[in-house]
């Protein structure tokens, strides 16, 4: 038994990052490049502050020729400017945005990659997707675009309204009516929509997942005949997304009416037109004071659509940086400062419990050892726990309470390198790579040469099917070859034979198999036993004959261990279930996957 102390535990999980920490890397870029639009929005009103103060220069008498050129000069010089201002500041926001999503996804890959297996298992595979691309996109948009667009909305009216004050206080105030009034209502509209925009998000989400779910299923689906109950699915999440769009829609549409016709330019042209021939006939201001109005009023409010649509933007990659956060902040595999090497290939479990976060464990002080070079096989109904102490050893989860040794020490203390040197694992959902054939072989091992990548395949009795491929062990999987489950199994199984661990965890190895597949794959696990240490969860009680330890469980607990011929001979739940005859009484149902798992 180990004396090794297990990993320290895991310090407490700090909170997900949010926006202002995700983007902290290229803050400084960003204010650079705001500032940078802050002059460019300047620089953009002055050639229309030129025209007017042209036309004053021009109606004079005299006309000053000199001032009529210095007019036209700073006019000029100021498009120049904002050119180059603009230029400036979109180039900064976009390599700031190519740079903060290189290291996000990065980060979160890094990430993904050090969290325990087991984290996988209970995540939807379309959430996780989100998060690497939607969400890292968001974040694009905001870094590129929303900040400098955010700065130009707000700068430009305000110079603008700072030239009209000084033109007239008393017309430029008037003029600014309809923009306070569209700010108003748009205040008012997003006051209410924040709950509605949340739901609307999460039905996004059900139905991304749901789409992925049943395009990724559609072939078992199919061949079960359920493809109306799953599609059925998709059309629920479908149906709850729209009917909360339109809930959102029916609550800011009257008021985005009203604030898009406020803030339109057609209508504040007339606003400002009629606003100025009042004042005119009024003898208020000259007839040339209405020039800068006619001019620089008509802009006034547009920029605040453009600002609306930024704060939306924020509001969105706010969203976004919470869900990138709190992927970002799942809690790494512990592991140990002192990491051990393995002193054998003994497997001891010792006392071992885990539970799902439920009230009941799912394992409940299980103890068994595997000895080196023996095959040990793990039987009982579904619900009993076989699955969860098969998937313990390769460290998918760090047990409640007990320990898990590998040649005596403690697999909390060993480097994950080192883990997945010992332990090899053939589950029935295999993963193929979007990559060659040979590279998927070699997954385990990628500096395995090609002599030893044939010779796994051949003992797992997959070469043949390999070098009939047109472009043999250079076909990319996915797009040169499709492979079967059964097929699949024999890579997984051959990927094993090259990564040579002296223990191997089997999981329902031939749940997908053809007959035909089926005996290609017994025969590939018995070569693969030779010499090794085996696990085996296993379904087809016939295929466990001649084990060298069956392991009963029910209920998380070992209830029976020994030999078929010992178990039979006990009469107890193996001899039941042998027969057929063992109670499906209990909280959890008999088994029905028929999958077969031979050592």
């Amino acid at each position: 038994m180990s004396t090794a102390a297990p990993a320290a535990p895991p310090a407490a999980t700090p909170p997900p990052a949010g926006l202002g920490t995700l983007i902290a890397p290229v803050r400084s870029r960003v204010v650079l490049a705001v500032l940078l639009q802050v002059v460019a929005s300047v620089a953009a009103v002055v050639p229309f502050v030129a025209v007017a103060e042209l036309g004053r220069a021009l109606l004079a008498d005299p006309v000053a020729s000199a001032r009529v050129w210095t007019v036209v000069a700073v006019g000029g010089l100021a498009l120049v400017v904002r050119l180059a201002a603009m230029v400036a500041a979109t180039g900064i926001t976009h390599l700031a945005d190519n740079d903060l999503g290189l290291s996000l996804r990065r980060a979160l890959v890094d990430r993904l990659g050090r969290v325990p297996l087991g984290w996988f298992t209970e995540r939807n595979s379309a959430a996780v997707r989100a998060a690497v691309g939607d969400d890292v996109s968001a974040l694009h948009h905001l870094v590129g675009h929303s900040f400098t667009n955010i700065a130009a909305a707000v700068v430009t009216p305000l110079v603008s309204l700072g030239y009209l004050l000084w033109v007239d206080w008393r017309l430029a105030v008037i003029t600014l009516g309809p923009a306070l009034i569209g700010i108003a209502v748009y205040a008012r509209l997003m006051a209410g929509a924040r709950d509605h925009y949340e739901s609307y998000n999460a039905a996004m989400g059900r139905v991304t997942a749901a789409a992925v779910e049943f395009v990724e299923g559609i072939a078992v689906v199919k061949s079960f005949g359920q493809a109306g109950r799953a599609h059925r699915r998709f059309l629920e999440a479908a149906d709850a997304f729209a009917d909360r769009f339109l809930a959102m829609v029916r609550t800011t549409f009257a008021g985005t009416v009203v604030m898009e016709l406020l803030l339109s330019p057609s209508f504040m042209l007339i606003w400002t037109t009629a606003a100025s021939t009042v004042f005119v006939a009024a003898g208020w201001i000259e007839p040339v004071d209405v020039l800068p109005f006619a001019l620089l009023g008509v802009g006034l409010a547009a920029p605040l659509t453009a600002l609306g649509y930024s704060v939306n933007d924020v509001r969105v990659a706010r969203a976004a940086a919470g869900r990138v956060g709190g992927v970002l902040a799942t809690p790494e595999l512990p592991l140990n400062v002192h990491p051990r090497e393995p002193a054998g290939t003994d497997v001891v479990f010792d006392a071992v419990t885990y539970s799902y976060g439920e009230e009941s464990a799912a394992v409940q002080e299980v103890s068994f050892e595997l000895r080196p070079g023996t095959v040990t096989a793990l039987v009982g109904r579904s619900g009993s726990g076989k699955t969860t102490v098969a998937r313990l050893l390769p460290r998918f989860f760090d047990p409640d309470a007990g320990s898990i040794c590998i040649g005596g020490a403690d697999i909390r203390s060993l480097t994950p390198d080192t883990l997945y040197r010992s332990v090899s694992f053939v589950f029935q959902d295999v993963r193929l790579q979007r990559a060659t054939v040979a590279e998927n072989i070699a997954f385990g091992r990628p500096d395995a040469r090609r002599e030893e990548i044939v010779q796994a395949a051949r003992a797992a009795r997959i070469d043949e099917r390999i070098r009939a491929l047109p472009k043999g062990y250079d076909a990319v999987v996915g797009v040169d070859v499709s492979f079967s489950g059964g097929e699949a199994q024999r890579l997984s199984i051959a990927r094993c034979f090259l990564a040579d661990a002296p223990v191997i965890v089997l999981d329902e190895a031939t749940a997908f198999a053809d007959p035909e597949s089926e005996a290609a794959i017994q025969d590939a696990l018995s070569t693969l036993a030779v010499g090794r240490t085996l696990l085996v969860i296993a379904h087809r009680l016939h295929t466990i004959e001649r084990v060298d330890q069956i392991l009963v469980l029910e209920r998380g607990r070992i209830v029976e261990r020994g030999t078929h011929e010992e178990l039979l001979a006990a009469g107890g739940r193996y001899a039941q279930m042998r027969r057929g005859t063992a109670s499906p009484a209990g909280a959890y149902p008999a088994e029905t996957h028929p999958a077969e798992v031979s050592a």
